[in-house]
């Protein structure tokens, strides 16, 4: 009964996968902890750690074996897209009143077999883990693995103000310096709070160049460190 009323709320880009299918059986994801040969030869270029990353790993293990790395990323960011659209799914992934194996079962139930079995025994393994509230993070690192074995690297630029396109281009350019060969997936952000100048993100790399900042270091020089900083 929930999962019926379930696939009706949720948004067509989730609901054309739903149909209810015989539950499968949650799979661990151990296939990175144990590789073998043949795992190796599907190992992610860019290795991840955390619970997330775990769970990322093996799922990309187990889609470069299958060959449909691509197809699960798509599902799993329409799966990640509709838990920012949609409450009542999102409410669904956290409420910890639900015991996992229930859980497990509704998601075999709402995915069934229009998702891959890639994709729906991962989010079997999230359920029957309790860790369902953590599916955005497994999906993050997902792509960051996905985003590596393209050769790419995230940008993100943060600005006051809507920048114009001569200056995103000199910004883009500049990064594009920094990182040689690889292609640079820009995105741009914008935060008023900042009050001018650029916070940058490339990657694991931080450089804050905002006017805020710039404030922030005149108040500390002046002032002089704040009692909860000491």
């Amino acid at each position: 009964m929930f999962a019926s009323s379930l696939r009706s709320r949720l948004p067509s880009q989730i609901r054309t996968f739903a149909k209810k299918a015989a539950p499968k059986k949650a799979a661990a994801p151990k296939a990175a902890a144990a590789a073998s040969g043949s795992d190796l030869a599907h190992q992610p270029e860019l290795k991840l750690f955390g619970i997330h990353a775990r769970y990322a790993t093996a799922t990309y293990v187990a889609a470069s074996k299958a060959g449909s790395l691509d197809k699960v990323e798509t599902e799993l960011l329409a799966i990640e897209s509709t838990t920012k659209s949609n409450p009542t799914f999102s409410n669904f992934l956290n409420d910890p009143t639900v015991a996992p194996a229930e859980k497990e079962a509704q998601i075999n139930s709402i995915f069934g077999d229009k998702m891959s079995d890639i994709t729906v025994n991962l989010m079997s393994a999230l359920a029957g883990n309790a860790r369902l509230s953590e599916t955005d993070k497994v999906v993050s690192a997902y792509s960051e693995l996905m985003k590596a074995k393209r050769g790419e690297v995230a940008a993100v630029i943060t600005s006051a103000a809507p920048l114009s396109a001569a200056v995103a281009d000199q910004v883009t350019a500049a990064l594009k310096s920094k990182v040689g060969d690889a292609k640079v997936v820009l995105s741009m952000e914008v935060d008023p709070s900042i009050m001018g100048g650029l916070q940058v993100q490339i990657g694991d790399e931080f450089v804050d160049l905002s006017v805020a900042s710039r404030i922030d270091a005149v108040s500390r020089t002046i002032n002089g460190p704040q009692l909860s900083e000491l």
